[in-house]
């Protein structure tokens, strides 16, 4: 047997604020959406050329449970360098997100910096760890 991880399910206070906030700083698109009674109930997005491997599953009706400052779990994203954890933390300082300005720590943390999104919970973005761009060889 060998469990493939294929999605994560969060529930979310408002929907379509958190497909943006993972549209615009995670550039994930909408795969799928549907509605119950009406109105919005759940969304998926995926990374572009990545729907058949991994998605975030967004259900609506989450309550509000920003998280603790100690409280360090998080979802993480690689980006290609520096300079785009750079640039995401400029964007999310001019938004109210930014929570960790960048930062490098000793391997395997590498560049990063962190946001929070709508409903509270972190978010990171980084370089030099050793998933994705930037992985030492």
């Amino acid at each position: 047997m060998r469990p493939i991880l294929t999605h994560i399910a969060r529930q979310v206070r408002d929907l379509d604020a958190s497909a943006e906030f993972f549209a615009r700083y995670c550039g994930m698109r909408e795969v799928h959406r549907r509605a119950r009674d009406g109105r919005p109930h759940v969304v998926w997005l995926a990374e572009p050329g990545k729907e058949r491997e991994f998605i975030i599953v967004l259900i609506s009706g989450g309550g509000a449970a920003p998280q603790a400052d100690d409280d360090y779990g998080h979802l993480g994203f690689a980006l290609a360098s520096r300079e785009e954890v750079d640039a995401v933390a400029e964007r999310a300082r001019a938004d109210g997100r930014l929570v960790w300005p960048p930062r490098e720590e000793p391997y395997p943390v590498g560049y990063y910096c962190g946001l929070r999104d709508p409903d509270g919970q972190y978010v990171e973005f980084s370089y030099g760890q050793p998933l994705g761009p930037g992985a030492p060889d």
